[in-house]
């Protein structure tokens, strides 16, 4: 995921406009004066770590004055709670921090026992850190795990690029579908739904978290059909076929800024090189029609 954007001028605009002195804000974060100057004139960019509290120390939301594009990943989220990557083993009480280094580079996920006290320390729910997690891991094996844009904005993602992997797929669809504040249901609920669904206990919590972070790479037949059903997409969209999950894809881009309130500006268009097929956009444009007689019926 992007990282966030220093800008030195803007730094150094909103700390004269503050009348904060370069060695206050120094005193702040634990680094001389110097060091806040050379930020200021370009010789050298703060680590990641400190723009949190740096953001801080001038007053202002770290959002606001060092934003960052797209949603985070693990690297970020222990960037915005300030911790460098050495000091996760005490936060998860390990001999290094091996498992956090392990799971930020997307080579394997991190132990269930680890995660309540990484997720505290950072901030974030348990739902959240693992949602990161799994941006880690498609970024590692070059997969796209496109995120809605905000709104009022249109898509963002590049023609074409449709998440890959299953894990990528199921991330996709649950970020879509869920708008804040309330979020996607835990892992827990949704296996919860794939068992009701399927009539039998087919998959575990455990289970479903697999498939969604990409420890498990497929499942059994029963179990897809259950998960498609429960995120309510096309079983054909988790299955490895390139042209189908574009075509899905690009469907739940219409739908997630039709969610937005963004109807508007999606009638009558494709998203992808290709776009959609003229039958499946008559029926997004149906939808978007009855969309906008349910907002006309509730502000009668």
């Amino acid at each position: 995921m992007p990282a966030r954007h220093f800008d030195r001028s803007r730094m150094r605009a909103v700390r004269r406009a503050a009348e904060i002195y370069q060695a206050a804000v120094g005193a702040a974060l634990g680094v001389s004066d110097s060091a806040v100057a050379s930020w200021e004139n370009g010789a050298q960019t703060p680590d990641p770590e400190k723009l949190p509290a740096l953001a801080r120390a001038l007053g202002r939301d770290v959002d606001d004055l060092f934003p960052r594009s797209g949603p985070p990943d693990l690297t970020d989220l222990r960037c915005d709670a300030g911790y460098y990557q050495y000091e996760t083993a005490a936060l998860i009480g390990t001999k290094s921090a091996g498992p956090v280094a392990a799971a930020e580079r997307g080579e394997r996920p991190l132990k269930d026992k680890y995660v309540p006290a990484l997720a505290a320390a950072y901030g974030v729910s348990v739902e959240e850190l693992r949602r990161a997690e799994a941006r880690s891991t498609a970024k590692a094996q070059g997969e796209a795990v496109d995120e809605p844009a905000p709104a009022g904005q249109g898509s963002t993602a590049a023609p074409g690029a449709h998440p890959e992997s299953l894990a990528a797929k199921i991330t996709f669809v649950l970020d879509s579908s869920y708008p804040a504040p309330q979020g996607p249901p835990s892992d827990a609920e949704i296996a919860n739904a794939v068992n009701a669904h399927a009539g039998a206990q087919v998959i575990t919590e455990e289970g479903f978290r697999d498939l969604r972070t990409g420890v498990a790479k497929t499942a059994p037949p029963i179990v897809l059909d259950a998960v498609a059903a429960t995120l309510g997409v096309s079983r054909m969209y988790l299955e490895p076929n390139d042209e189908v999950a574009a075509q899905v894809y690009e469907g739940l881009q219409v739908l997630a800024a039709a969610r937005r309130g963004s109807v508007n500006q999606v009638r009558a268009r494709g998203l992808g090189s290709q776009g959609l097929s003229s039958k499946a956009m008559a029926l997004i444009n149906e939808l978007v029609t009855e969309l906008e007689e349910k907002e006309a019926d509730g502000s009668s």
